[in-house]
């Protein structure tokens, strides 16, 4: 379920682009995933959690089905990263300089801080424990995955730039509609039903399942979903990112709190994407194009605070939650997106460039692939 959720990446950012780049962003996100295969195979699942692949294959079959599968179901966690970031730069980012990013930060940097939380390495989690009683809880990822592809992706949007003609020297600023609403939709769809495996399946164990996430999950898309389409004043682009709002910020609590918190988280999450959104293209300029640090960063940090509030008992929650810890957690995600971001993107920029020429841009001939026809031999820009 979590694999087709990276065909939901696909498809929103496919019918939110313009249609020249529509091909370049499915590739785009397929590459990326292979590449995210390859980095946390060899490297990245290591650095999280200490395990290795360099046995022959009679010893990897002895290991349990289920050691193997987890692998497997942390590396499409660990491949949300670039596929989040992909729809903040798109059709302006050079393709290639790109996927040595995607090596890294799957390799490197999302690994370091999801073994912090989910392994307790460096002994944060013990420190949070002793000093507020609580460790930093994070189910599902809000701010584990979302909140740190968010956060990243915001650097990477900067360092390149507005697209060309997106806003004009005399303040203007130049409508760039999503280029298939169906697409766009089709996309969020996918997306949300691939969540509730993202969420449910986050236990990890049978005896560790149960039916509040689903339902908490449920409850906070329906109030994303609602929010989006007050705030968003019937927008089908606000509409169908209501319920990824929702469903981003009740990642990380969706194991403790009561629905109705997980509704109240919901409704804030859409409110804050139509907000920011807006905000950030309108008044800031910051040229997003899919709203990936408003939907992920901002929505998954939300996310992280949300689950020390609405899981106290007080709050009908299970408890066993800290608000500190959440907090300090929460911005601990957001120091290590926010440096390593900037990081490898500076990095790139400075060496081989992160930004297609001009020409290319105009053209949205960001990919090339040759063909050799019987005749003669031509090339098809994409």
């Amino acid at each position: 379920m979590i694999l087709a959720m990276h065909a939901g990446f696909a498809f929103l950012e496919l019918g939110t682009v313009r249609k020249k780049n529509q091909v370049n962003a499915l590739v785009k996100i397929l590459a990326d995933f292979a590449v995210s295969t390859m980095a946390y195979f060899f490297v990245g699942y290591y650095v999280a959690y200490g395990v290795s692949f360099f046995s022959g294959a009679e010893v990897l079959a002895q290991r349990s089905g289920f050691e193997l599968v987890k692998f497997f179901f942390l590396l499409t966690f660990a491949a949300a990263i670039p596929a989040i970031i992909s729809g903040g730069i798109a059709e302006r980012a050079r393709f290639y300089p790109q996927l040595f990013a995607t090596a890294v930060l799957v390799g490197l940097i999302y690994p370091f801080f999801e073994g912090i939380v989910w392994n307790h390495h460096f002994g944060v989690q013990a420190w949070l424990l002793a000093t507020f009683s609580a460790e930093f809880h994070d189910f599902a990822g809000s701010v584990v995955v979302h909140a740190l592809g968010g956060w990243v992706a915001l650097p990477a949007v900067l360092l390149l730039g507005a697209r060309r003609g997106r806003y004009t020297r005399d303040g203007a600023i130049a409508a760039h509609p999503p280029s298939n609403i169906p697409f766009l939709a089709l996309g969020a769809w996918i997306l949300t039903v691939g969540w509730f495996g993202f969420n449910v399946m986050s236990a990890q164990t049978l005896d560790k399942m149960n039916g509040l996430v689903a339902l908490n999950s449920l409850m906070a898309m329906a109030g994303g979903t609602l929010a989006a389409l007050f705030m968003g004043k019937n927008d089908p682009g606000f509409v169908y990112n209501g319920p990824l709002a929702g469903l981003v910020a009740v990642c990380a609590g969706s194991d403790l709190m009561h629905p109705l918190g997980a509704l109240a988280t919901g409704l804030i999450a859409g409110g804050i994407f139509v907000w920011m959104f807006t905000r950030t293209q309108n008044k800031w300029k910051i040229d997003d194009v899919l709203g990936v640090w408003p939907l992920h960063g901002l929505c998954g940090a939300w996310g992280g605070l949300a689950a020390g509030i609405f899981g106290q008992k007080a709050l009908g929650g299970i408890g066993g939650v800290s608000f500190l810890s959440q907090l300090i957690g929460t911005l601990a995600g957001i120091s290590v997106a926010l440096i390593g971001g900037f990081a490898v993107y500076a990095v790139l920029k400075k060496c081989v460039g992160i930004r297609l020429d001009p020409e290319q841009e105009f053209e949205g001939a960001d990919l090339s692939i040759h063909k050799i026809s019987s005749t003669a031999e031509r090339e098809t820009s994409w």
